[in-house]
C-alpha cells in the first residue's frame, strides 16, 4: 500500500489538494494520505497532522513576524513527515514554506512532487535553480510557466488549471436569493480574499463603495474557517456575507471588486466584469516593489499577457479609484465587452483539460502504482 505526504497551506490550495487527493484515490483506492491542510483535504481523506490556519501568514513583514510561529510548524511536518515515511511527497503551492520541506525530504530521499509550483518567475527568478534542485517532479497550472522553467532546463509539466474542475462541478443554487435573505437589485460580488490580514486591509475601503451605488447591493464572499467577526463592520453597513457560496455570488453578479489571488481567474471564468485591489504594509510593499519583476499582479492579466482588468494597487487603490471603474464596468458596454473579450483569451490559453486527472495520472506513473 503507497502512502502519500501532502502539504497546502491556505484556502485554495487546500482544495487543489482535496481534489488531486480524490483523483488518485479514485486511480488507485488502496493509497493512504496524511499531511498539512485544511477541511477540504481532510474531507477528501488526509489524515491532518497540522491545519493551515494555524500557519496561514500574508506579506514579506507579517511573515517576519510570525517567523517563530512557521518555524515551530516547520520542524512539527519534518518530524511528522520522517515518522510517516511516504513513498512520496506531494507539495501544493506555498512556496515559502513548502521549499523548506522539499529540501528536508530531498536530502532525506523521499521522492518530491510539486503540484502549483512558487510562482519564482515574478521574483528573484533564480530560486527556479533551488526548484530544480529540491525537486523530482512539477506539475503547473499557469500555461506560461513551462516556457519560463525551459530557460534553466527544467522539465515541467502543464496538466491544466484545476479551476475549471471546480467550475465544471457547480450547480448554482435555485434560491440564491431566497436563501440569503437579497433584494433583486444588481448584485456587485466583493471578494476581500481567504485571509485574516488580506480582509482587514482591503474590506473597509470594498464598504465606503456601498452609499455610491444605490441602486445595487454589494455581497461579501465570505470564508467560514476565518473569525466571522472580521466581517462584522460590513454587516453593520448593511451588507450580506454569503459563506462558502463564492461560485453562486459570481454567477449573480454584474461585477466584482477582487483581491488579487486565484479568485480573480475564477471571476474571470464566471465572465464577471472586475476590479483587481492589492494593499498591504507599507514596509511588506516597498521590498515587494523592489523584488517583483512582472508587469502585472493579476493571474488574469498575467495569462493574457496584457492589460485586460484594471489593477488598484497600493496607494492607487482608493476609494475614488473603485468608483470610477465600477462605473464604467457596468455602465460602459464597450469597456465591457473590451473585457469579455480578453476573458475569452484567457480561457483559450487555460485549455481544457483536467488539472488534478493529469497529475495525479503523471505521479502515479511516476511511483508505478497504477
Amino acid at each position: 500500500m503507497k502512502r502519500f505526504y501532502i502539504i497546502s497551506g491556505e484556502r485554495s490550495g487546500d482544495l487543489h489538494a482535496s481534489n488531486l487527493v480524490l483523483a488518485l484515490k479514485e486511480q488507485n483506492p488502496s493509497l493512504e494520505f496524511r499531511g498539512m491542510g485544511g477541511s477540504y483535504s481532510q474531507k477528501a481523506g488526509v489524515d491532518l497532522a497540522v491545519d493551515y490556519s494555524e500557519v496561514a501568514l500574508m506579506g514579506f513583514l507579517e511573515v517576519v513576524l510570525g517567523f517563530r510561529k512557521v518555524l515551530k510548524y516547520l520542524n512539527l511536518v519534518k518530524k511528522d513527515l520522517i515518522r510517516y515515511q511516504p513513498d512520496a511527497l506531494i507539495l501544493v503551492d506555498y512556496g515559502g514554506f513548502n521549499m523548506k520541506i522539499a529540501q528536508f525530504a530531498k536530502a532525506n530521499h523521499i521522492p518530491v512532487h510539486y503540484y502549483i509550483p512558487p510562482k519564482v518567475w515574478a521574483w528573484n527568478q533564480k530560486r527556479a535553480l533551488k526548484l530544480k534542485a529540491f525537486t523530482d517532479h512539477i506539475y503547473s497550472i499557469l500555461p506560461f510557466e513551462s516556457d519560463f522553467f525551459r530557460r534553466f532546463d527544467m522539465e515541467v509539466n502543464y496538466v491544466g488549471n484545476p479551476l475549471l474542475d471546480e467550475i465544471r462541478k457547480f450547480e448554482p443554487h435555485e434560491f440564491f436569493f431566497q436563501k440569503n435573505e437579497l433584494s433583486y437589485s444588481p448584485i456587485i460580488a466583493l471578494l476581500p480574499g481567504s485571509r485574516k490580514q488580506e480582509i482587514e486591509a482591503m474590506l473597509s475601503k470594498m464598504i465606503a463603495l456601498v452609499p455610491r451605488f444605490p441602486n445595487a447591493q454589494f455581497v461579501i464572499a465570505g470564508v467560514d474557517s476565518l473569525d466571522q467577526k472580521l466581517y462584522s463592520p460590513a454587516q453593520k453597513a448593511g451588507i450580506k456575507v454569503v459563506f462558502n457560496q463564492t461560485y453562486d455570488l459570481l454567477s449573480h453578479a454584474i461585477a466584482a471588486v477582487v483581491t488579487s489571488g486565484t479568485a480573480t481567474l475564477e471571476t474571470a471564468l464566471f465572465r464577471v466584469p472586475q476590479v483587481v485591489v492589492y494593499e498591504t504594509s507599507t514596509i511588506s510593499y516597498q521590498i515587494a516593489k523592489g523584488l517583483i519583476k512582472v508587469p502585472f499582479i493579476s493571474l488574469v492579466n498575467l495569462i493574457a499577457d496584457q492589460m485586460v482588468v484594471k489593477e488598484l494597487i497600493q496607494n492607487d487603490f482608493s476609494i475614488g479609484n473603485l468608483e470610477s471603474e465600477l462605473v464604467k464596468m457596468v455602465s460602459d458596454m464597450v469597456y465591457k465587452g473590451q473585457m469579455l473579450q480578453g476573458y475569452d483569451l484567457v480561457k483559450e490559453r487555460i485549455g481544457t483539460q483536467s488539472a488534478s486527472k493529469t497529475a495525479a495520472e503523471l505521479i502515479l506513473n511516476s511511483l508505478n502504482t497504477k
